[in-house]
């Protein structure tokens, strides 16, 4: 069954190479149909125009709209991790060959794409009764740019 609720994302020009990225990351990730302009435009007769895939079960659809638009952070992509290394595998991934490390777990994919790599560790250590214990784990956080789950248990443990 179809999704009723797909996401689209705007490129420039690089729709297929993010999509053909970001399939090779994720699990469960697959390329689907790609379409290309005609001679109706806006863009030159058979450049790429749209790319569905799917990633870890979801639909995307990435458009090669046009220099217009850009990504910023008001959306992203939370990718919930429950081990270390799974942090360290995404975060590797995906500030290979021109991302860009942020703070907090945020990164920006060299396609401008944000994304925030968070351990499942992190809000539970958050959400924890002792408010003492959650604000030296969030004191912790905001002087990482990649979150490492024994630094937030160390301050927990504080």
């Amino acid at each position: 069954m179809k999704e009723q609720l797909v996401t689209c994302l705007w490129f420039d020009t690089e729709g297929e190479d993010a999509a053909r990225f970001y399939t090779s990351i994720f699990p469960e990730s697959k390329l689907g149909e790609i379409t290309h302009y005609g001679s109706a435009g806006p863009r030159p007769a058979g450049t790429v125009m749209t790319v569905s895939f799917e990633l870890m079960g979801r639909e995307f659809l990435a458009l090669n709209g046009g220099p217009e638009y850009t990504f910023n952070q008001a959306i992203s992509f939370q990718i919930m991790c429950d081990s270390q290394e799974e942090v360290d595998r995404y975060w590797q991934q995906l500030t290979a060959d021109g991302g860009v490390e942020g703070p907090c777990g945020w990164l920006n994919d060299r396609f401008g794409v944000p994304w925030q790599v968070v351990p499942r560790a992190l809000p539970e250590l958050l959400q924890q009764p002792d408010a003492d214990r959650a604000q030296r784990v969030m004191q912790a956080m905001m002087g990482m740019k990649k979150i490492e789950i024994d630094e937030l248990e160390r301050a927990a443990a504080a």
